[in-house]
């Protein structure tokens, strides 16, 4: 067991799950790196059980704060039970495509599980719950098949640095002792539009949910218009807009092998004709666009990378944000659309309006907002965990 500073008592008694390594005071007994260890406050109150990680600054990630809890397999299953039902409540009829368990937010740290279809694509991220892995996909799978799905084959993405942070080794592929197909490239459809997903190879687990129900937003108003799609990767938004009956649409990488991707999603839609693909540098076409003096696009959709991914560098992304933001605002004409976003949970949502009002008046321009969206809700927002909170998306008629 641990006991931790009041910061960390008041902050878990809030339901934040996580204890930092500088606010434990003192440990007791012999604990393994993995393992479960009880949190208790300065005056021996319980606080939790978490996994303990020796190698993190997250030093444990609290589970439960039921003092009474086993842990034990129906535990798991429990949990997983609810992640399961309620991504059938909330996704309807995509349910067959989303992210099956977000990790805290599902109460089960340093877990991702999204399902493309029959594939399950999961990422680990915390030392305990590796230890737990096998028990884990297994329950999952044997949830789904019992409420009728048909799961062939779980895909692990455990190729991210962030793993080394908790002393875990860094690798890819099937996980072996659940039977599963030869190729890693499988097929979704999302809104209506196909898509090939290449879970190997692509970013992340090979595709972004997130944005689901924003590529539909966008596709409800992208009629007629001349559409430019920046930082499109696989195509995503840019399809939408074709599918919502786009005059045309030209689509942005820097990524020649994204463009490739989209360039054949395009074609597994049959909506070759109604797009354009360009390899760009965003930060460059965007200046080269409007010093042509013309005004080729009335929609323009900005669904760029987290520029930052830590406190230190958010001054950087916010500046990265302005220019995009700004060069888009230039180059509509007046009346046209713009869709932007970021999905970095260190921009926040008052840094990032403020930078789009900044945009604006150093464009001369002003912002008509006509939504503001967040991540879809199979990326649920556990409002005690602020972590779980990221993506900003607004779509504006700039005049």
């Amino acid at each position: 067991m641990v006991t931790v500073t009041k910061k960390a008592e008041a902050s878990l008694r809030k339901g934040h799950p996580w204890v930092y390594e500088a606010e434990i005071l003192q440990s007791f007994g012999e604990m393994s790196n993995g393992c479960l260890v009880d949190v208790l406050s300065q005056k021996g109150a319980y606080l939790g059980t978490g996994f303990l990680s020796l190698n993190s600054k997250i030093r444990v990630r609290v589970l439960s704060s039921n003092a009474n809890e086993t842990f034990s397999d129906a535990f798991w299953e429990r949990r997983l039970k609810y992640a399961v039902e309620y991504r059938k409540t909330v996704m309807g009829g995509d349910f067959s495509c989303c992210r099956l368990v977000f990790g805290e937010a599902d109460g089960l740290p340093g877990l991702t599980v999204d399902r493309f279809s029959d594939i399950l694509v999961a990422q680990v991220l915390s030392f305990g719950m590796e230890q737990i892995k096998d028990k884990i996909y297994n329950l999952l799978v044997k949830i789904l098949h019992e409420g009728g799905e048909t799961i062939n084959g779980v895909y692990e993405r455990n190729d991210v640095a962030i793993r080394s942070l908790e002393g875990l080794s860094e690798y890819k592929g099937w996980y072996e002792p659940i039977p599963h197909p030869a190729e890693t490239v499988t097929e979704i459809t999302e809104n209506g539009v196909k898509y090939i997903v290449d879970f190997e190879n692509g970013q992340k687990t090979g595709f972004f949910l997130d944005q689901k129900y924003n590529r539909l937003a966008v596709s409800k108003i992208a009629k007629g218009k001349r559409v430019l799609d920046c930082f499109t990767h696989t195509g995503s938004f840019a399809l939408n807009a074709a599918f919502g009956g786009a005059e045309k649409v030209t689509a942005v990488d820097v990524s020649k092998t994204a463009i490739e991707t989209a360039r054949a999603n395009a074609g597994l839609n049959g909506l070759e004709e109604k797009l354009d693909f360009v390899v760009a540098d965003v930060f460059d076409l965007l200046p080269e666009l409007e010093a042509k003096g013309e005004k080729p696009f009335d929609f323009i959709i900005l669904d760029p990378p987290a520029f930052t991914k830590s406190r230190k560098t958010v001054k950087g992304a916010e500046r990265g944000y302005k220019e995009i933001n700004y060069r888009a605002m230039k180059l509509l004409p007046r009346g046209g659309y713009l869709a932007t976003c970021s999905c970095s949970h260190f921009m926040k949502n008052e840094l990032f309006v403020k930078m789009l009002h900044d945009a604006a008046a150093d464009a001369g321009v002003q912002l008509k907002q006509i939504e503001m969206r967040q991540q879809s809700c199979d990326h649920p927002v556990l409002w005690n965990v602020p972590e779980t909170d990221y993506l900003k998306f607004y779509i504006f008629q700039v005049v």
